[in-house]
């Protein structure tokens, strides 16, 4: 009685929370609003930043600042476009290169992306910057933190919202967040990333083609991924993703409609 309790309280809070992730017209999980997620992510951001050796000043970093400028002003001439340009309300973009090995970028709600600069060499120019770009935005766009933190607070009994649970358990409440964002653990939310991963693919394929970059060097970016791994223990921006021929497979079966977009 108390199992199927919870999986109808779960079924009805899926319905009551629902929302759309633009473009794609997924349905996802969305207990949470902007609101609640972005002062986190600039509170976050601002100390990942603090802890950190920024080098956004260099020559590479500059590369990521630029192509971050372009990816941004192609996901607003898009959602422009579309009569959807309300959902970046709130959004204060930020593009920084981290000095660290890892190979890894992200983008927290809002638009606040981060680079390591062990993801260089595998990125190359400017163009695969994008890809990466392009992938991390997409995230933002399609609110993937806010669904993987509503999944956190429903999977952990946390069902008053992101303020009640903030009192009741700030400190899992934080390491919720984190996951959400993808800068932390991600232990039982591998599933659901992975279709976000490929939702992401898609949105940044297109992001990156209205923003200039050929979209044909996507598939390329991943074949060197691959290759980076040696067959060894997967890299950080591996590690929670699609295998890469998957990613590649889909990559390609979307690219006649990216190529729509991209002008040379």
């Amino acid at each position: 009685m108390l199992k199927r309790i919870l999986v109808l309280l779960t079924a009805g809070l899926f319905f009551y929370g629902c929302a759309t992730v633009p473009l794609s017209g997924r349905r996802q999980l969305s207990l949470v609003n902007n609101a609640e997620v972005l002062p986190l992510s600039y509170q976050q951001y601002s100390e990942v930043k603090s802890e950190s050796k920024v080098v956004t000043n260099t020559a590479d970093g500059q590369k990521v600042v630029r192509v971050g400028k372009r990816i941004a002003s192609a996901v607003e001439e898009y959602l422009k476009a579309n009569n959807q340009g309300g959902l970046l309300e709130g959004f204060s973009w930020e593009f920084n290169l981290i000095q660290d090995d890892q190979v890894n970028a992200w983008c927290m709600p809002g638009g606040k992306v981060a680079f390591y600069t062990g993801i260089m060499p595998v990125c190359r120019d400017e163009t695969g910057i994008a890809v990466v770009m392009g992938h991390e935005v997409a995230h933002a766009i399609a609110s993937h933190a806010r669904e993987r933190m509503s999944q956190g607070l429903v999977a952990n009994g946390l069902l008053g919202g992101l303020q009640v649970a903030m009192g009741e358990n700030p400190s899992l409440t934080q390491s919720l967040f984190l996951q959400a964002v993808g800068i932390g653990g991600q232990v039982g939310m591998l599933k659901f990333s992975r279709d976000q991963e490929l939702e992401a693919d898609q949105l940044g394929l297109i992001f990156m083609a209205i923003a200039g970059y050929d979209p044909q060097q996507a598939p390329k970016f991943w074949e060197r991924m691959e290759a980076k791994s040696g067959g060894g223990a997967p890299p950080e921006f591996l590690s929670t993703h699609p295998g890469p021929n998957r990613r590649i497979d889909q990559l390609n079966k979307q690219m006649p409609e990216a190529l729509k977009y991209y002008k040379k």
